[in-house]
């Protein structure tokens, strides 16, 4: 029997035969789990000892003073070597000598009083565990310090078998690693596929008709076509997308009356930001500290934006203190998981259990955040209170000002479609306030007090606990703080972009190469800590790493880096042998096949249909979702207590413009794993479930394009056959094979048939949408095209990247 990947072992085994496969397996696994003999011929601490000891053993004796048990801490050399002090003249780690290491003593004693792990943990050291902590002891016990914490290194090139295959550097370490695991390369993909896996890549939209057919008529010339496509304006909404994530932007305040915000103009940076092909390091440092700028310009202000993007709470019975904290918290979590690729929110109520950061530097760092000038408690009522809102500091942009010093943002109508946010609004609010307001916009942005702010610890992280008073600084086993720098935010992105700060340049790298292959080198790209992941390829991501910041941190250099190599170039086909050798791709000896994100396949449906409307920035659009959604789920107060649809062009907006409200996220987006923005998100995760077949099958957006695609082409050409192939060719970004041509048209003629005896039902197929009806076209053949098109947009190759 053949089972392909993805098929369910347990409906295509017989009951017996999966019960024998379970008991193997699991016999299998109790025997790797025991195996002793098998011992790489080097222990390394980072690679085999760390792992075991900060699963088992740094709960307790690990960096956090609070939890710490006997006085023992052993993710520190000089303290695991030196005398216990609850046993004197016995030490837990003795080098050289296993019987006379306290450590080793422990887990291999019966006596459960003095086993260690404790049974009262609930954790078990295997047999082949064990055997590691003791050769490592026998070897010197010698410790390394965390890779990631080490400023990174251009090693040499190494030397690999096949150098006919490598198109540049990269290619070395990855084909190294291949070579390593008994793998061979995949074929190049043919230029079709490398196409439209370029323009998805790049734009986060298919190539049109026009773009396929010159590449069949010609040779791809890769290179060129990778500039044409960063000159795109569509490359910074593309970008713009995973930076959303990033910075948990959203079109509403969060929490139980979630009011609407305008921070629009600050995507509308982004996106120009991205377009300009800003270095990184200006990219963060604007958004950062901006505003302490010398003579910052408004576009420096406005980029600031990026930390004023948290929820933010309307609610008057809050306490208005423990929410400002909260937001200053945000913005430091927010630090650590974007910038800096590490879970510095584990230490803000306790020294981190696991890592080498303090409660203390947990909160040196939340003070460079912590003398913004703002309140906790949002007024949404104009003149509500004398005191100023959380929206304060706020920048003011006018029409004017957009014309003639934001030139980059997309200022509408606005009036009228704030207009259209008035709906359910509570009862005496200022109307007149609103329209003014949606002439000149606000955005939250930031702004320091002209007096500094006392920062204290905060026991256990309650907001009114005030423990010892703290200066600004940063955890020092990343890189100490430099005396010569101002102790604000300008002088914390100074700290970032040190040459010596070993994550900066990693953590965006990482995550660059998340966005294209789908994973990251490090596949826990907001934890380079202790607990994370190993990169698959340390010497790979250092050299990017170190060729970035040589760039000048230029984005489009380093992206063109990959698109240029031959990793990416493969076809996503794979080898029975490379399958079992690596089924999980992460020798990269192929490339991998993805499903497309939330955005990206409302992106496609649209741009295939003709109904894209590919205007840059501008305020969020609220497109279909299930009726009664929002009402349903709304505290009944507030501009945004019902839903309003948008209405003509503003329907057919790229998903990086679709309306996010906190509370209620967009549905259809959501089952295709987007994210609510309720916090920064450096990963997606990654579902396959039944509802997202019926989002495509139901969704009115699929529906609608179907059939104005269907339309379109009817009108060109009455020959179903050559419509329907147009649209494969359009959708997958090829032509169909004779057995896809021949099910798609035998499809047509059955429900033409169906049609054609009842054309009731066409007209109800056809009742879709808000787009204005086609009525030269007889009823049943469009119907039946439309369809037709639903199907192609329901194929697995239709909404992935291949």
């Amino acid at each position: 029997m053949i089972v392909r990947k993805g098929e369910n072992l347990f409906w295509t085994l017989p009951f017996l035969g999966w019960v024998v496969f379970v008991t193997l397996l699991i016999a299998c696994k109790e025997d790797t789990n025991n195996k002793t003999n098998n011992f790489p011929k080097e222990i390394s601490y980072n690679l085999h000892v760390r792992p075991i000891l900060s699963e088992n053993c740094f709960t307790c004796h690990g960096p956090d003073a609070n939890k710490r048990e006997a006085g023992l801490r052993l993710d520190k050399e000089d303290e695991a070597y030196a005398a216990l002090a609850e046993s004197p003249g016995k030490h837990a780690i003795v080098p050289g000598d296993p019987n006379a290491s306290m450590v080793y003593v422990r887990m291999i004693s019966e006596n459960p009083e003095e086993k260690m792990p404790p049974t009262s943990s609930n954790l078990k050291l295997s047999d082949y565990q064990i055997k590691l902590i003791e050769k490592w002891i026998n070897e010197g016990a010698v410790y390394e310090p965390h890779w990631a914490f080490v400023p990174p290194k251009k090693s040499e090139l190494p030397e690999v078998g096949n150098t006919e295959w490598v198109k540049n550097e990269l290619d070395f370490f990855v084909l190294e690693k291949m070579e390593q695991a008994g793998l061979a390369p995949s074929p190049m993909a043919d230029d079709l596929t490398l196409l439209r896996r370029l323009y998805i890549d790049i734009t986060g939209l298919p190539p049109a008709p026009a773009d396929l057919e010159a590449v069949e008529k010609g040779t791809l010339e890769l290179g060129k076509t990778i500039d044409k496509l960063f000159k795109s304006s569509a490359y910074g909404e593309k970008m713009a997308v995973s930076w959303m994530d990033v910075s948990r932007y959203a079109d509403s305040h969060g929490y139980q009356d979630d009011y609407y915000r305008t921070q629009w103009p600050w995507r509308d940076w982004v996106i120009h930001a991205f377009n300009e092909n800003m270095p990184y390091d200006q990219f963060i440092t604007w958004q950062l500290a901006g505003d302490l700028l010398p003579d910052a310009s408004m576009e420096q202000i406005l980029a600031t934006g990026f930390n004023r993007n948290h929820k933010i709470t309307e609610e008057s019975g809050a306490i208005d203190e423990e929410y400002r904290v909260m937001y200053a918290i945000d913005r430091t979590n927010t630090l650590g998981k974007a910038m800096l690729g590490i879970t510095l929110e584990c230490a803000q109520c306790h020294d981190h259990k696991y890592d080498p950061f303090s409660q203390k530097e947990y909160f040196q760092t939340y003070a460079f955040f912590n003398n913004i000038a703002e309140w906790g408690i949002e007024e949404a009522s104009p003149g509500f209170s004398k005191k100023s809102p959380a929206k304060y500091p706020l920048m003011e942009i006018s029409e004017t000002t957009a014309k003639e010093v934001l030139q980059f943002i997309n200022m509408p109508d606005s009036a009228s479609r704030v207009s259209r946010l008035m709906t359910g609004m509570d009862k005496g609010t200022n109307y007149n306030s609103l329209l003014n307001e949606a002439n000149v916009l606000k955005v939250a942005v930031m702004g320091d007090l002209d007096s500094i702010r006392s920062t204290f610890i905060l026991e256990r992280g309650e907001y009114d606990a005030h423990g010892e008073k703290v200066e600004p600084g940063v955890p020092a086993s990343i890189l100490p703080y430099p005396e010569d720098l101002p102790k604000n935010r300008l002088g914390l992105t100074k700290w970032l972009f040190d040459m010596n700060n070993p994550l900066t340049a990693r953590v965006y790298v990482n995550r660059l190469w998340q966005e294209i292959f789908g994973i990251g080198l490090v596949d826990t790209p907001g934890d380079f800590g202790l607990q994370g992941n190993l990169p698959s390829n340390q010497a790979l991501l250092d050299w990017l790493a170190v060729d970035f910041i040589e760039s000048g941190w230029d984005i489009q250099y380093l992206l063109k880096k990959i698109f240029l190599s031959a990793t990416y170039q493969q076809s996503s086909g794979v080898s029975e042998e490379n399958y079992k050798k690596d089924p999980d791709n992460r020798f990269l000896a192929r490339f991998p096949r993805r499903r497309l994100k939330a955005e990206e396949i409302r992106d496609l449906v649209l741009a295939t249909s003709g109904l894209l409307n590919d205007e840059v920035g501008g305020p969020s659009v609220k497109t279909y979702q299930p009726e009664g959604l929002w009402e349903a789920a709304t505290s009944g107060r507030g501009n945004l207590s019902k839903f309003q649809l948008d209405t003509g062009k503003y329907l057919y907006r790229r998903g990086l413009y679709t309306f996010i409200k906190r509370t209620v996220p967009p549905p259809n987006m959501m089952l295709f794993d987007a994210s609510n923005r309720d916090a920064c998100e450096v990963e997606r995760l990654k579902t396959s479930t039944p509802l997202q077949a019926l989002v495509m099958m139901n969704d009115p957006v699929v529906l609608e394009a179907s059939r104005v695609y269907a339309g379109r082409l009817l009108k060109k050409s009455s020959n179903a056959e050559v419509a329907v192939e147009s649209a494969f060719y359009s959708i997958l970004g090829r032509k169909p094979d004779e057995s896809e041509r021949s099910i798609l048209n035998s499809h047509f003629e059955t429900f033409l048939e169906e049609y054609n005896k009842d054309k009731s039902k066409a007209v109800k197929i056809l009742d879709v949408g808000k787009f204005p009806h086609n009525d030269d076209i007889p009823v049943p053949v469009h119907a039946a095209l439309m369809q037709v098109i639903t199907l192609i947009y329901n194929l697995e190759a239709a909404i992935t990247k291949a």
